[in-house]
């Protein structure tokens, strides 16, 4: 039992490390930085950075973390994160998932397809609904960790797909489990156009 629990545990991404609760109002001023690419607000206009505002302090949490430690390179954001303690992480991370999160539209012909694979997934390929962990309204889910994606930019949508794809070189801080590096390498290219242009869209 004990190590089903341990099991169901790692592949949500939940660990035993604690990090300190975040304050989105001090947040505010240690993320001013931060606006230069991600907006003020943390609604990006850069279709190449992503939106962070109302994503889950979790998941944005451990975002910082894994750039700052080097677990995920993001070449952007080389050297920001160095000087800020854990404690100016969370609160960053509380401040974005505090604010409200713009919506993008989708491209027309892309909708089907895009919704297709996001509520149904795929059976022949063995590719799960993307609601299954990001909920059917794109919200996520902010306890396990999961983010939300609902109007978060195409392009960037497609580059984090493209990028969980590669077998090297590509992210790959998604646990233990490899659950997004597992779907990503199942879509098409234009599986992954069609599906990031339905999360654009979607609200």
């Amino acid at each position: 039992m004990n190590k089903l629990i341990v099991s169901l545990l790692l592949t949500l991404g939940i660990s035993g490390v604690a990090h300190a609760a975040g304050d989105a109002a001090a947040g505010q001023a240690k993320a001013a930085v931060c606006g230069a690419c991600h907006g003020p607000d943390g609604n990006s206009a850069a279709p190449n950075f992503p939106k962070l505002a109302g994503q889950g302090e979790r998941y944005l949490t451990k975002q910082l973390h894994d750039i700052k430690s080097g677990k995920r390179t993001v070449l952007e954001m080389t050297g920001l994160l160095t000087n800020l303690s854990d404690q100016d992480l969370s609160d960053i991370a509380a401040y974005f998932a505090s604010q409200k999160g713009s919506i993008g539209a989708a491209d027309q012909k892309l909708v089907a397809r895009g919704e297709k694979l996001f509520r149904g997934g795929d059976l022949d390929k063995g590719l799960p609904a993307c609601t299954g962990c990001h909920s059917p309204n794109g919200a996520g889910n902010a306890a396990a960790g999961f983010p939300h994606l609902g109007g978060q930019h195409a392009q960037y949508v497609a580059k984090q797909l493209t990028d969980f794809r590669k077998e090297e070189g590509g992210r790959a801080n998604d646990g233990d489990a490899m659950t997004m590096r597992t779907i990503a390498r199942k879509l098409s290219d234009e599986d992954i156009a069609a599906v990031a242009s339905y999360i654009q869209g979607l609200h």
